[in-house]
């Protein structure tokens, strides 16, 4: 019976925990600028932009893509990414692909003179 009763007064509080958590005083939602990323997150982003890139060779959605991870050019972050994507242990894959996507940036939108990342 002891059992019992130990372990309906552990539901309880979970329950009522999750009750308070969610319901009563829930945490307040906020807006993440995709700029306050870390590293390791922004190339994942950027790889996953040259992965969709490889499936539908659309450039322009690509730049799309890439234009709501930072105000930076396109050709940029994906050459950042390509320097992360070594320092991080990246696949020899993902690198091409990352190439692949710097490529098709260059020849659709060459670089602006005078600018560097």
């Amino acid at each position: 019976m002891r059992w019992v009763a130990f372990i309906a007064s552990i539901l309880l509080g979970f329950a009522l925990s999750l009750l308070l958590g969610w319901v009563v005083i829930p945490p307040a939602a906020s807006q993440v600028n995709p700029e306050a990323l870390r590293v390791d997150f922004k190339t994942d982003y950027v790889l996953m932009a040259a992965e969709a890139y490889q499936q539908d060779g659309d450039i322009v959605a690509a730049a799309r893509r890439l234009a709501q991870l930072s105000t930076q050019a396109p050709i940029y972050m994906v050459q950042e990414a390509i320097l992360n994507a070594g320092q991080l242990g990246y696949t020899a894959q993902d690198v091409n692909w990352l190439a692949a996507l710097a490529q098709a940036l260059e020849a659709w939108a060459p670089r602006p003179e005078g600018n560097s990342p």
